[in-house]
């Protein structure tokens, strides 16, 4: 290059018609976006570059002569998007952040609890149908001791007393679960 020649312009017409539009019809489009994307700023300025992008990849709509302003175009785009950006995001499970999950309680594993659970059923198998019915009764069916003394025919003393043994013996069968049985 000679010293007297000039450089290219940076910018070509269509760059110059899209800042223009961007001027003039921005404003509306992001304040249509904002409401359709409930107050996210960021997602509603995502969405309007995105019009913006879409009217730079046609310009054959922008000059269009059925309609004398390019605006209904533009709010009719980024409404589209709006709305296919909403559907998107309840397609897919919500995003969490490392700081709400050291927050969450565990829970015990369902699995887990079903295999306490049959760990239970067969230990309760191998006590005598006594302590078995004075247990089924009392922790099972949430019966008070006066009500599984009534449906028994026994003392409520001997209620008491078989359940504190059939207890007993369960923690000798479920030595992992004597904490769960105090």
């Amino acid at each position: 290059m000679t010293a007297g020649t000039t450089l290219p312009p940076l910018t070509t017409t269509a760059e110059h018609e899209l800042a223009a539009l961007q001027r003039e019809h921005g404003r509306p489009l992001f304040a249509l976006l904002l409401r359709l994307c409930d107050g996210d700023r960021q997602r509603a300025e995502d969405l309007v570059q995105e019009t913006f992008v879409r009217a730079w990849q046609h310009p054959e709509a922008l000059r269009a002569d059925d309609f004398d302003s390019v605006r209904p175009w533009l709010l009719t785009v980024g409404r589209r998007l709006a709305i296919d950006a909403r559907r998107a995001r309840q397609a897919r499970p919500p995003e969490v952040g490392d700081a709400v999950l050291e927050n969450v309680r565990v829970m015990a594993d369902h699995a887990e609890r079903a295999a306490a659970a049959l760990d239970v059923r067969e230990a309760v198998k191998t006590l005598t149908p006594e302590h078995r019915d004075v247990l089924v009764l009392v922790y099972f069916q949430g019966a008070s001791v006066a009500e599984a003394a009534t449906v028994l025919g026994i003392p409520p003393g001997t209620v008491k007393s078989r359940a504190y043994y059939a207890l007993r013996a369960l923690r000798r069968v479920l030595p992992g679960y004597a904490a769960d049985l105090r």
